[in-house]
């Protein structure tokens, strides 16, 4: 008989459930080969409810008598001193030197970052963890956090599986439970077997900090065969770990890319190190004298890729403005700056590289896409995260979905040019309208507003910060008193309009939410300052009634989006009528 429930990880052989019998309270009493059946059988029943009722102090909120909270993600977690002291070592020592310094309603308060400095140690896992030390059982925990969103994984090695375990395996090698890092420990072995390299070094890392000499073993070399080249190891994994995985790498392995393995000459490795420094330090124009100083080119460092993966995004894109790497170059695993960035997770990165023509459908040598690398990367909780009205979106979601709209979207283009022939009336016209625009993108949809300004043309970031539509701030513009006051609003209106440009190419369903929103007639921002006490507020209420229904809407599109392709055309068709509508210029801000 075991007490571990299937659903942990997923599938679990028979040999692991019969083997994870140890970890029941009663499992004694059941290889006991006790001659008296029925006082066992009592003894297990007893013991049954007992785990039974502890389990209430978890899950009932009138069983609430916690002594103590834990800190996990932001979210209180009681937990009662007496149980966690006498179920782990770690724990006992915490509560008998006590934390003055930090009290709740008369409780101590603890930070889990604190707790485990080496690792994360997430919500869910905890309480899968907690559960355990309460009853005796490790539970199942909910899908979404140990599972990706490609609909074509069966999560046996996806990078939320393994995270997912690593968190269960940090929280056990910190709070001492043996019998927990030997259960675990199996299940990254697995994971190490099965993943790509690049998820094998997190689990190398843990296997490090936990002490597992078993499993670091097994990760080094595994790493050691798989080809990463120094210059990843030396940044991803300390010292006398990347140590022994170099007098590791004498000879090439199957898993290394034969036609690109070779090493460079010293010379050009000097050249490449320093020019990694450069980007290390945000030092553009250091880096653009090491290239002329050298014979070493952008390509030969793959600098984009480095930058891609350790860089600001904005240093990103100072090293695309040069203009002197290819965006679609790929470097000795095969992968391209594309498939990098996916890995990364960032946005802004994304989009500069498809603005600058990274072919989103290039895959690795392996057949992945960076679409299919940034799903297997993000969990289903992180993807289907509700965002509350003007709050930041999940950052994962944003970059599957960039790239799901980048997969899709055909050669159609939204011409938005500002023709020289407006008079200084249109221009002004023009000018209102994308303002209020752009501003009501920053109040309904902050995340993606800020990418699609970030990647607009770099000399309008100075006039983003002094438009009063935009933040009431009278920023730092810079002014060349010999530009006519016509020249200065035509360069303001173009860098707005590549922000909706921006906008409309990578947030479709954001375009077309303030496509709706922007009909109705008091879409203005300084609007709900005017009129009597009593009509500002009947304004207010209509105006959150506004932004809860185009909420709505922006969350039904959003779903409707991963299944039906046609609703993007239909957002580009839509998209298009608003152009026409914004060059008549028929939308101009009231004052």
């Amino acid at each position: 008989m075991t007490q571990l429930e299937p659903g942990i990880f997923g599938v679990m052989d028979s040999a692991n459930e019969a083997s994870s019998s140890s970890l029941s309270f009663v499992s004694s009493l059941l290889s006991n080969g006790s001659s008296n059946e029925h006082e066992a059988n009592t003894e297990v029943l007893s013991l049954s409810r007992l785990s039974g009722s502890l389990e209430k102090l978890l899950i009932d909120s009138e069983y609430d008598y916690s002594d103590a909270e834990i800190l996990v993600e932001g979210m209180s977690v009681g937990v009662h001193k007496g149980i966690l002291a006498s179920r782990s070592s770690f724990f006992h020592e915490l509560f008998k030197k006590g934390n003055v310094d930090s009290m709740k309603e008369g409780k101590p308060r603890y930070l889990m970052s604190e707790l485990v400095p080496y690792g994360r140690v997430g919500y869910e896992a905890f309480q899968v963890f907690l559960h355990y030390l309460y009853t005796g059982k490790l539970k199942g925990s909910p899908l979404e956090v140990k599972t990706c969103v490609d609909e074509s994984c069966i999560h046996d090695a996806c990078r939320p599986a393994i995270d997912y375990a690593l968190e269960l395996m940090y929280a056990s090698a910190t709070f001492q439970m043996k019998e927990l890092v030997l259960l675990f420990q199996r299940h990254l072995l697995s994971f190490a077997e099965k993943a790509l390299v690049e998820d094998v070094v997190p689990i190398l890392m843990a296997a490090f900090h936990c002490q597992l000499s078993q499993l670091l073993s097994h990760c080094i070399q595994r790493v050691a065969r798989s080809g990463l080249d120094s210059i990843y190891l030396e940044k991803e994994l300390p010292h006398e770990v990347v140590t022994e995985i170099k007098s590791l790498q004498v000879q090439p392995h199957p898993e290394s890319t034969p036609n690109n393995a070779m090493e460079v000459e010293p010379l050009n490795s000097k050249s490449i190190r320093k020019i990694h420094k450069a980007l290390d330090i945000d030092d553009v124009e250091l880096l653009k004298l090491l290239l002329n100083e050298s014979s070493v080119t952008l390509d030969d460092a793959c600098a984009l890729h480095y930058a891609c993966a350790y860089s600001q995004a904005k240093v990103v894109q100072e090293v695309l403005t040069l203009g002197l790497a290819d965006i679609n170059h790929r470097n000795v695993r095969g992968y391209s700056v594309l498939h990098v960035a996916a890995r990364r997770k960032d946005p802004s990165i994304l989009v500069a590289l498809l603005k600058k023509g990274a072919c989103a459908s290039d895959t690795t040598p392996d057949g992945q896409t960076a679409l299919s690398i940034c799903r297997r990367l993000t969990r289903r909780k992180d993807y289907h995260e509700k965002t509350m009205q003007g709050k930041e979106s999940n950052k994962d979601r944003l970059c599957v979905d960039v790239l799901e709209r980048e997969m899709r979207r055909n050669s159609m283009s939204v011409n938005m040019s500002v023709s020289s022939e407006l008079t200084a009336d249109d221009l002004h016209m023009r000018l209102d309208y994308l303002e209020n625009r752009v501003a009501f993108a920053r109040l309904l949809y902050p995340a993606e507003a800020r990418v699609a300004m970030e990647n607009a043309e770099e000399d309008s970031k100075s006039m983003y910060s002094s438009s009063t539509a935009l933040k009431g701030s009278s920023g730092n513009l810079k002014v060349d008193l010999n530009e006519t006051p016509s020249a200065r609003t035509k360069k303001l209106v173009h860098s707005l309009l590549k922000t909706v440009e921006n906008g409309r190419r990578f947030f479709p369903h954001c375009s077309e939410v303030l496509d709706n929103f922007l009909e109705d007639d008091m879409a203005d921002v300084f609007f709900l300052e005017k009129g009597t006490e009593k009509e500002q507020k009947l304004k207010k209420a209509r105006f959150m009634e506004l932004k809860d229904d185009v909420q709505k809407a922006f969350h039904k599109d959003m779903a409707e989006s991963n299944h039906h392709s046609g609703r993007f055309l239909s957002m580009l068709s839509s998209s298009s009528s608003s152009s026409r509508r914004e060059s008549l210029g028929h939308r101009v801000r009231k004052r």
